[in-house]
């Protein structure tokens, strides 16, 4: 499946993002869906993941209560609403694709996507 991420951009502290995901390809129901990030020479790492079917959700504790991860089988896509930002949140945000759900080990994903960068200014 290809993945498609975009979005990004530049917000002010306690601002708002909608991140989006595109996949063509193969057929998105069959994978559960996950969002990443990576700060500069950092390594990368889990935000949020969503199953198959929508019905459960998993996130990082640094990020729950601020972000929501959705997806619309129908359109193929998957979702990241980021609120409340902070700074510590700048990052290049990359959506993936797995067999399973709520697996935070970026190897166990078999699909990315190019990543769209979320910066947070003070």
């Amino acid at each position: 499946v290809q993945l498609q991420a975009c979005g990004g951009g530049l917000v002010q502290a306690g601002g708002s993002l909608r991140l989006s995901c595109a996949a063509s390809g193969r057929t998105f129901s069959n994978y559960a869906m996950a969002w990443f990030r990576q700060a500069p020479g950092k390594e990368r790492e889990f935000v949020a993941a969503i199953s198959r079917s929508a019905s459960s959700t998993y996130y990082a504790d640094s990020v729950k209560g601020r972000f929501t991860i959705s997806r619309d089988n129908g359109n193929n896509r998957v979702y990241l609403q980021v609120n409340s930002l902070k700074p510590e949140d700048t990052a290049v945000y990359y959506c993936a694709a797995g067999m399973l759900y709520a697996i935070s080990t970026p190897t166990q994903y078999n699909y990315w996507g190019q990543g769209t960068q979320v910066t947070v200014s003070s």
